[in-house]
């Protein structure tokens, strides 16, 4: 059982159907609904939900190491030291 927030939570177990098939189910409790998913189906439904918190990561990384690369140093000193070293190698 996973905790969403009080009073709601997302219940996932595995079952067997009438004919003897294995289900996986996806429970919201609060709201009443639920998956009920073929082993296939879950896994692709974990797949999506790998790479997408995946993505989600590498986006917050991204954004992270932005803000620390950013230097104190305003874009014309940034540009006179570009100039400065680029002089050098001609």
């Amino acid at each position: 059982m996973i905790e969403l927030e009080p009073g709601k939570s997302l219940d996932i177990n595995l079952k067997e159907d009438s004919q003897g098939r294995d289900r996986v189910i996806v429970a919201l409790q609060a709201a009443g609904c639920e998956l009920n998913l073929t082993p296939h189906q879950a896994r692709v439904l974990a797949t999506e939900l790998i790479m997408a918190v995946n993505r989600a990561e590498v986006r917050s990384n991204l954004k992270h190491s932005h803000n620390l690369a950013r230097s104190p140093q305003s874009a014309v000193q940034n540009r006179e030291m570009f100039k400065q070293g680029f002089a050098k190698t001609i």
